[in-house]
């Protein structure tokens, strides 16, 4: 599976490997010292090619670092949250219900860009859903960080990040100076993932595609160029067409002590690993590997290269489960037969919608109603709680449950 790894430097969020505490001058040091390393860079710029002009325009509002960037980087959920809970923010029928209304809203656009690509629609929505929620993040702006701001917050702030940070903001530079986007409009993430369906600048300018045909490369403002782009660089990682991303499989009493191993599909079912309900598997000579997500006790899955693939887009193995599983739902199959070892008490995905919407209707929550019960949801169930006269932990539960239904 190494080759399948080995253009992560290119890729949407390699970023992910990367897990540290952020420290560095940005932490001790005032705003005008970042002005002053940002004018510093710029000979490093020009040799990548960047013009003065984009350069000065690019920085000309900058005068301060952005903290929030420092502050996000230390969180990542894909790596600190148990299987179950980053699955129930992620495949509910919430963003199951949006994605087939999304499905047949761009049927004409979705239905090119697989004809182009060779990627099935329902895995472009999954993308779309998990990156952006379907271009949601656009009407929050209070989310969203102008690029080469927050990149060169990273590249001075962060030293576990400086050098990706770095590579990135020239790269986001060129895009502005190709004129495929406008400064204003030139936003992303914490880490500088762009668009609808969350390119860093390297990955744009690798796998970008003017799908409409305008003559500009806009995963901001164009469908067809973010879902084409998202398209291409599966295609070009070794996306096999038609094929699934995995198998849900039942293990024998023995087999967790093949977990992570690779063999052909025929030789696993020979050592007793069923599909439930015995379904066959389709390309028995495929390889496969063994994955158990949540230790012998949860489900089992037998995955494909497709998988690997999708860790192309972000370097999870929780990521590219999510994708899988809600682009199978998305188009009208899929659902696992076993479930999570979650803990005694613990809430359902409809049970932490419910939460969310009975805090809402009570108003003390004005977030998304979607099953992720982050920051905003903690804080409106603190209030709640100070209201209800209970203890004031921000902790989602059963009890909490049974008082909001009161």
């Amino acid at each position: 599976m190494k080759k399948y790894l080995s253009k992560l430097s290119l890729l949407i969020f390699p970023l992910l490997v990367f897990i540290g505490l952020v420290s560095g001058p940005a932490q001790g040091a005032g705003n005008a010292d970042f002005v002053q390393w940002i004018a510093a860079l710029y000979p490093e710029a020009q040799k990548e090619g960047i013009s003065k002009t984009t350069w000065d325009t690019a920085f000309s509002d900058v005068t301060e670092i952005d903290a929030r960037v420092l502050e996000r980087a230390n969180y990542q959920p894909e790596f600190t949250t148990e299987i179950w809970d980053y699955l129930d923010a992620r495949v509910n029928p919430l963003s199951v219900e949006k994605g087939k209304k999304m499905g047949r809203y761009y049927s004409g656009t979705l239905a090119d860009v697989e004809n182009k690509f060779g990627v099935q629609q329902s895995i472009l929505l999954a993308i779309w859903s998990m990156e952006s929620n379907y271009g949601a993040i656009f009407e929050k702006p209070e989310r969203l960080h102008y690029v080469p701001r927050a990149l060169a917050t990273l590249a001075y702030g962060d030293p576990k990040r400086q050098k990706f940070a770095r590579n990135q903001l020239f790269a986001a530079l060129k895009i502005l100076q190709a004129g495929d986007i406008k400064k204003e409009q030139l936003t992303g993430s914490w880490a500088g993932a762009m668009g609808h369906t969350q390119f860093i600048p390297t990955s744009y300018l690798a796998y970008g595609v003017d799908m409409d045909g305008n003559g500009r490369r806009d995963i901001w403002n164009s469908i067809p160029d973010a879902l084409a782009t998202a398209a291409n660089l599966l295609h070009e990682n070794g996306w096999r067409t038609g094929k699934t991303w995995g198998y849900e499989v039942i293990i024998p009493s023995t087999g967790e002590k093949y977990n992570e191993q690779t063999k052909t599909l025929t030789e696993w079912e020979q050592l007793g690993f069923k599909r439930p309900g015995g379904r066959a598997y389709p390309w028995p000579h495929d390889n496969a590997v063994l994955k158990l997500m949540a230790g012998p006790d949860g489900p089992a899955f037998l995955m494909m290269r497709n998988f690997y693939v999708l860790k192309n887009y972000n370097n999870s193995d929780s990521y590219a489960l999510a994708v899988g599983l809600l682009a199978d739902k998305i188009a009208g199959w899929g659902g696992l037969d076993q479930l999570w070892p979650r803990p005694a008490g613990s809430l359902s995905v409809g049970e932490k919608i419910e939460i969310q919407k009975r805090l809402k209707q009570r108003g003390h929550y004005s977030g998304e109603i979607d099953g992720y019960l982050g920051s905003g949801t903690k804080a409106a169930i603190r209030n709640f709680q100070v209201q209800a006269g209970m203890d004031e932990d921000g902790v989602p539960s059963q009890q909490l449950l049974r008082a909001l239904r009161e």
